[in-house]
């Protein structure tokens, strides 16, 4: 059985450091690391593409918390004061998958740096930093899935139960497989996918973005806090998106000449 010990690290005076911030920044700070490691190692202008990120990231932490505030409006309409409570949690990745990504494409054509090799270098370090930071959902007790009575099954303490499954007490851990999805993304993309890709820039960023949807797609089932749309799953049909333009994409470098940018 897996049990939050809570959502705060600890207290200095004042000041509450919560597991969600060092995730957060953990998540971050790695995958800056490994980005500049891997453009130094392709020779590329790896200062510059990390600049690009840097920007890329805040522009996506902005894009991923204005998707969950326009998603859950009934919530933070009655609550403004809790839109920038970031702290809590509620920053919905696939925001930041859209804003984050076009500000660095947008920094990198105006910057005049390789945008597909540079997309190339960032997708395994988007990945290992989503399967580090879903641990923060863990300690909010937060984006959890239906009742079960598995072995790995999540204990959801009553404050943060929904209100039909206030009775219930274990829940599936869907921060756990998402986390281990995007550890397994990362795997992928670095050890088998990166050495056979190198002649196809832009080639790995697009297997990433197919790799998550599938994963995102299947486990956004058995969520209980999903966005819904007419009827259907807000991150599903974000998920199809994302694995139609991972398809487009791939075609499309597929047909470029080799080592083009």
């Amino acid at each position: 059985m897996l049990a939050s010990p809570g959502a705060i690290a600890f207290q200095l005076g004042p000041l509450t450091v919560r597991w969600y911030g060092i995730l957060m920044a953990a998540a971050i700070a790695l995958g800056f690391w490994l980005a500049h490691r891997e453009a130094r190692a392709e020779h590329l202008p790896a200062d510059d593409i990390l600049n690009a990120a840097q920007w890329a990231v805040i522009a996506g932490l902005v894009g991923a918390r204005l998707y969950e505030v326009i998603f859950n409006w009934d919530y933070y309409g009655r609550f403004p004061a809790k839109i920038i409570a970031v702290w809590e949690g509620g920053l919905a990745i696939h925001g930041a998958l859209i804003v984050g990504p076009l500000v660095g494409i947008w920094l990198a054509r105006r910057w005049r740096l390789p945008i597909l090799r540079s997309l190339d270098v960032a997708a395994p370090s988007i990945a290992i930093g989503q399967a580090i930071g879903r641990w923060g959902n863990f300690f909010n007790e937060e984006a959890f899935g239906r009742p079960t009575d598995l072995p790995w099954k999540l204990y959801i303490s009553p404050p943060h139960r929904p209100p039909e499954f206030a009775r219930d007490e274990y829940f599936h851990p869907t921060f756990l497989y998402e986390s281990l999805w995007d550890l397994g993304v990362f795997l992928v993309l670095v050890l088998w996918l990166r050495p056979r890709l190198r002649e196809r820039p832009g080639a790995l960023f697009f297997c990433y973005v197919g790799l998550y949807s599938i994963g995102r797609f299947l486990i956004e089932a058995l969520r209980l806090d999903s966005f819904w749309l007419l009827g259907l799953r807000v991150p599903q049909i974000a998920s199809v998106i994302g694995l139609i333009i991972a398809i487009v994409g791939l075609a499309a470098v597929s047909r470029r000449v080799p080592r083009a940018a």
